[in-house]
C-alpha cells in the first residue's frame, strides 16, 4: 500500500511549493511586464515632448529670422527693421530751412529694413526705409553713384554724405574728397540728379553749399557728423558696402 506524500519542513507537500514557486515566478513576470509597460509610456511621453519642443524652438528660430531679414551672423543688422515686404516709402513730410541755411525734414521718417527700392521723398535722401547693409563710411570717397538703400543706412549711423553732379567744379570735388578721406563717419559720391552741384546730407538734414571753401561745410560737419541728430550713435562705418 503506497504511502502518503509527506509534509515539507513547513508543513506543505512538494507539490503545494511547487505551485508556490509558479505563482511567485509567475508575479516577479507581471510585475516585470508592468515595469516595462511604464518604462515604454515615459519614453514615449518624452520623445513626443521632445519633438514638441524642438518643433516650437524650430518655428521661433525660423520667425526670428524672417523678421530679422536674415540669417543670424550674416553681415546685416537686424534690430530695428521689419521686413522688406512690409516696408513703406522713405517717408512723408517736407523741408523747412532755418536761418542758418540748413533745410530739416519736417515729418516721419521710417527706418525698416528692406531688400526692396525706396522711392524717397527727397533727393539725395536724408533717412527713411533703408538696406540692411550700411554703406561703408569712415572717410570713404565713391568715384561712381551707391544705392542710396545703403547710403540713408550710413546716415542712421550718424555719417554725413557729400555728394555732388556735374555741375560742380572739378577742384571742389577734389578738395571735398580730401576733407572726407580726413574724417570719419563721413562718406562722398555723385548724385547726378540732384539739384544743387554740392549738397551735405545727414539724418533728417540736409544743405547746398557753394564750394570747398565754403564755411558751412565745416559747420554742417562739425554739427553732424555723429551729432545729436543720430538715430543709432556709435554704430560702425565699416564692414558694409564698399562700393
Amino acid at each position: 500500500m503506497a504511502s502518503a506524500p509527506q509534509p515539507g519542513p513547513t508543513g506543505t507537500t512538494g507539490s503545494d511549493q511547487r505551485r508556490a514557486h509558479m505563482e511567485e515566478l509567475r508575479r516577479a513576470e507581471q510585475a516585470r511586464q508592468r515595469r516595462n509597460r511604464v518604462l515604454g509610456i515615459v519614453a514615449s511621453v518624452a520623445v513626443v515632448a521632445g519633438l514638441t519642443v524642438g518643433g516650437v524652438l524650430f518655428v521661433h528660430a525660423q520667425t526670428a529670422q524672417s523678421e530679422n531679414g536674415g540669417t543670424a551672423g550674416s553681415a546685416v543688422e537686424a534690430k530695428s527693421g521689419q521686413d522688406g515686404k512690409n516696408a513703406k516709402p522713405g517717408g512723408a513730410g517736407h523741408f523747412t530751412t532755418g536761418p542758418d541755411g540748413v533745410r530739416t525734414w519736417q515729418g516721419t521718417l521710417t527706418r525698416n529694413h528692406t531688400t526692396d527700392p525706396v522711392t524717397y521723398p527727397m533727393e539725395p535722401p536724408v533717412g527713411g526705409d533703408h538696406n540692411p547693409v550700411w554703406q561703408n563710411c569712415n572717410g570713404d570717397v565713391y568715384t561712381a553713384p551707391i544705392e542710396n538703400e545703403h547710403a540713408v543706412h550710413a546716415l542712421e549711423h550718424g555719417a554725413v554724405w557729400v555728394t555732388y553732379n556735374a555741375k560742380a567744379a572739378k577742384a571742389d570735388v577734389a578738395a571735398l574728397a580730401e576733407k572726407v578721406r580726413r574724417t570719419p563717419y563721413t562718406l562722398m559720391s555723385p548724385v547726378a540728379d540732384q539739384k544743387d552741384p554740392i549738397m551735405l546730407s545727414a539724418w533728417a538734414h540736409q544743405r547746398s553749399v557753394s564750394g570747398a571753401k565754403d564755411p558751412n561745410v565745416d559747420k554742417f560737419f562739425a554739427e553732424f557728423v555723429q551729432g545729436a541728430q543720430t538715430p543709432e550713435p556709435g554704430a560702425a562705418c565699416t564692414g558694409g558696402v564698399d562700393r
